[in-house]
């Protein structure tokens, strides 16, 4: 099983009746749901209200989460398809094309990936966001499994329903393609 101990106790206890243990999860998991969703929305309002949506579905389907995988493996599913809903129902192609290429650059000052850069607005956020959005789509996909929503390359594979080999390729390619970007259009605003 990935998925830690402490999760499964306490889906157990809220599947057997105690839901204000589903608190728990929330607060666990809010700011990871909360950054995935960021990405593809880019509007923080509108990002809590689906944020809170992504909880209400997990919540009412936590019975389908078995444990094979991570509970937050299980709950990016639910955040992906939520965001893509959301995203159709605007029939803004252009707004679904740049807000589906989301990533996190893993580069010398981050050396570990963690989704508190989204909170950060400067001009150098700004910048590797504007590189992200000129990614293939489902390059910034794979990039972000991985950095945003912290998935092993077993668990990316699960999700898209690639091979494992797949999709260290992919990452690899995409990771290039991020640096070449970054190295034409945008090397000067994230030296300064």
């Amino acid at each position: 099983m990935y998925t830690s101990d402490n999760d499964i106790t306490i889906i157990k206890k809220i599947l057997h009746g105690k839901q204000e243990d589903y608190a728990i999860l929330v607060n666990k998991y809010q700011r990871y749901v909360f950054s995935i969703v960021l990405r593809y929305v880019n509007h923080r309002e509108i990002a809590e209200e689906i944020s809170q949506d992504v909880f209400v579905k997990a919540y009412k389907n936590l019975s389908s989460f078995k444990g094979e995988s991570k509970f937050s493996t299980w709950l990016y599913t639910i955040v992906h398809t939520t965001c893509l809903s959301h995203l159709r129902k605007k029939k803004d192609a252009s707004i679904l094309i740049e807000e589906e290429t989301m990533i996190l650059l893993h580069d010398k000052k981050y050396h570990q990936p963690s989704s508190d850069i989204f909170y950060d607005n400067s001009a150098r956020t700004k910048s590797i966001n504007a590189a992200i959005g000129n990614l293939p789509e489902s390059d910034a996909q794979i990039i972000t499994l991985f950095y945003i929503a912290e998935q092993s390359v077993n668990e990316i594979a699960e999700i898209t329903g690639m091979s494992m080999a797949n999709v260290k390729v992919k990452l690899f390619r995409a990771r290039m393609k991020l640096k070449e970007i970054i190295e034409q259009k945008f090397k000067q605003e994230l030296i300064d």
